[in-house]
C-alpha cells in the first residue's frame, strides 16, 4: 500500500520560504518605485505634448507661453510653467523646448533626481543656454 522508495532531493520541486520572501520583497520594491515615479513620467509626457501644441500656435512668444500655461492648467502640469519654456527659431520655424529637474522622494531620506528635457526641433538638439552679458 505505501511505497518504501526513498525520496530524493532532485525529485522535489517548489520554492523555499526564503526564496518566497526575497522575491516578494523585490516585487514590492519595484512596485513602490514605479508608483512613485509614474506620475512624474505622465507629467513629462503631458508637458512634451503641450510644447507641441505651443509650436503650432501662432503669435508672439508671450502668447505661446500663455497657451502653454492654459494647457498646463488643463493637464495638471505643476513642475514647469510658461516662463520656463524656451521658444526659438530654427531656419525660420518656431521651436519650443524645456529643461527642468525634479527630486522624487522615494523613501525616508532617499531621493531620485531626474532631469527632464524635450524639444520640438526634429534634430533633437536643445538650444544653447543664454549667458548674461559681461560688461
Amino acid at each position: 500500500m505505501y511505497s518504501t522508495k526513498p525520496v530524493s532531493l532532485q525529485s522535489q520541486r517548489g520554492i523555499t520560504i526564503t526564496g518566497l520572501v526575497v522575491s516578494l520583497g523585490l516585487i514590492l520594491f519595484v512596485g513602490l518605485f514605479a508608483m512613485k515615479v509614474f506620475p512624474y513620467v505622465l507629467e513629462y509626457r503631458a508637458a512634451k505634448n503641450a510644447i507641441q501644441s505651443v509650436k503650432h500656435s501662432d503669435g508672439t512668444p508671450q502668447v505661446q507661453r500663455y497657451a502653454f500655461d492654459k494647457t498646463a492648467d488643463i493637464n495638471g502640469i505643476k513642475s514647469i510653467s510658461g516662463s520656463d519654456i524656451i521658444i526659438y527659431k530654427v531656419n525660420g520655424q518656431t521651436e519650443a523646448a524645456f529643461d527642468y529637474e525634479t527630486k522624487i522622494d522615494l523613501f525616508t531620506n532617499v531621493y531620485l533626481g531626474v532631469r527632464w528635457m524635450a524639444t520640438t526641433d526634429p534634430s533633437g538638439k536643445m538650444p544653447a543656454p543664454k549667458t548674461p552679458e559681461q560688461p
